[in-house]
């Protein structure tokens, strides 16, 4: 194969990789405006933007194994089809729900091509530094394109409705869906290999449950005996998902690829950095809407210094791979992003020049973690289970990105209700305490002082949630990379005669 067309494929399956990560962060600026328009609930909002790596999350690893099965040219195409009409009524919802469903199609399709993506990139770049590069190049798209999410998100609400940034995947997934067919070779697949959608859907069901069970027990009035429900279901499903796999000769997740330290440790980069990634621009993005009172523009532009610092450290990172140890890689990454969460928390109310070096720390560690995650797993794990090995880190990305924006979504409503004190004297629904959003629009119905106090107390209330929520994830991200530390450091030993490890 020339360089041009093993480049030119690239460009392909990074086109697709784009729009399917920036789905999950686009609708961060159009969800103001996307709640106003459509009346969705506090907890509508959280499922509009839940479903989608829920829904792809819980199907990943049965479509990394179908792609290992019927070939990832087959399956990235049939994705590209399903992702592009998904987002045509997706454009068009007139509901809440019908907007969930189309959430959820395109979970369908963007699970489809994910996992063909890395696999692709895998069986196409054969010469260690090309594959190096290649995977730094789809890491740095894989978390500065999250980034690049609002940023897009803004523009198009500058000038359009909130159906844009559904709209704008159409012409990208057309053309990538072209190119598709005339670059990327065919790859006949393996016919043995067995589809285990039972399993695929156990592990579906153990994840919306938990997440399910995470929201209900924070949710303003939220019934304890459904968050345990929740919680036993996905427990149960969890369990039954792993005994099911270590009994089967063909199991949908390989539990013995997590016996390789590097491995395992790659995938806890990959979840921890994708939830505080989706966590943190979530909430900062709300904040600087909802709080600062900036467009849907102004936010996402505010933000553009996370996206391209992880656009420059990703690659960086692919070319240094194979002098520098993986896991210390992976560890000081996170330290850089925990620093640059520090440098945040406490200049988000001051300094604009010491908010963006913040963000922009952020964003390259966790865009050379992303890198280095994404190497490991696909180098470490066998060739004839790229498949796997690929849904395995995206997994990892969605169950991060989901948990990320559900649970610091979830606990930052519950602390901005606990904080949201109402004078005495206003007569306000109660639905003012379960968020900003609805408390601002229950201020447009309000004249005079009330108005103002109302926004007021909603915003001090927001404040001090988001200042609990930055200091805890600044903390998570330091104690995640004190713990790949040990880990490594306890396998290094054990490992050391395998050298595939």
């Amino acid at each position: 194969m020339s360089k041009f067309n093993r480049w030119m494929i690239l460009f392909i399956v990074s086109s697709a990789l784009l729009l399917i990560v920036m789905d999950m962060t686009i609708l961060y600026t159009a969800l103001p405006m996307l709640t106003h328009d459509l009346g969705a609930s506090a907890s509508e909002k959280l499922w509009i933007l839940n479903g989608y790596s829920l829904v792809m999350a819980g199907l990943l690893p049965a479509m990394g194994t179908l792609g290992d099965r019927l070939g990832y040219k087959k399956i990235f195409s049939l994705g590209l089809i399903v992702f592009s009409i998904a987002s045509l009524i997706a454009a068009f919802a007139p509901e809440p729900y019908v907007l969930v469903a189309a959430r959820v199609l395109l979970a369908v399709g963007a699970s489809m091509m994910m996992p063909a993506t890395l696999s692709i990139i895998r069986v196409t770049f054969t010469d260690p530094r090309e594959l190096g590069l290649a995977i730094g190049i789809w890491g740095s798209i894989a978390s500065g394109g999250a980034g690049l999410g609002p940023i897009v998100g803004g523009l198009l609400l500058e000038h359009f409705s909130w159906g844009a940034v559904f709209l704008i995947n159409l012409p990208i997934a057309m053309l990538a869906f072209v190119l598709t067919v005339v670059f990327v070779p065919k790859h006949a697949g393996n016919k043995d290999k067995k589809w285990d959608l039972t399993s695929s859907i156990q592990i579906m069901i153990a994840m919306v449950a938990l997440i399910y069970a995470i929201k209900e027990f924070t949710r303003r009035e939220g019934s304890v005996a459904f968050a345990i429900i929740g919680a036993i279901v996905g427990i149960v499903a969890l369990v039954i998902f792993i005994r099911r796999q270590h009994r089967s000769s063909n199991p949908l997740i390989d539990l013995s690829l997590f016996k390789i330290s590097r491995f395992t440790t790659a995938f806890i980069t990959a979840l921890v950095g994708a939830f505080g990634q989706m966590g943190i621009q979530y909430i900062v993005t709300q904040r600087l809407q909802l709080v600062e009172g900036l467009s849907p523009l102004q936010a996402g532009l505010y933000t553009l210094s996370v996206p391209l610092a992880a656009l420059i450290a990703g690659p960086v990172t692919g070319m240094l791979l194979h002098r520098l140890d993986v896991i210390r890689i992976k560890s000081v990454a996170l330290l850089i992003a925990a620093l640059g969460m520090g440098i945040y928390l406490v200049q988000f109310d001051s300094s604009m020049a010491w908010q963006i070096l913040g963000l922009a720390l952020l964003g390259a560690g966790l865009g050379a973690g992303m890198t280095v995650a994404s190497h490991s797993i696909m180098s470490y794990a066998p060739p004839e289970k790229a498949g796997m090995a690929a849904s395995i880190e995206e997994v990892a990305y969605e169950i991060g990105g989901a948990t990320g924006i559900a649970i610091i979504g979830s606990i930052s409503g519950l602390l901005y209700t606990l904080s949201m004190k109402i004078p005495a004297g206003l007569n306000m629904p109660a639905n003012v305490k379960d968020s900003l959003d609805e408390a601002l629009i229950a201020a447009e119905g309000l004249t005079g002082p009330a108005s103002e106090v109302l926004k007021q107390v909603g915003r001090t209330a927001f404040d001090e949630s988001f200042f609990a929520i930055i200091a805890g994830l600044t903390v998570f991200l330091v104690v995640a990379s004190v713990g790949i530390v040990i880990l490594g450091a306890r396998s290094k030993t054990r490992e050391s005669a395998d050298p595939r490890r």
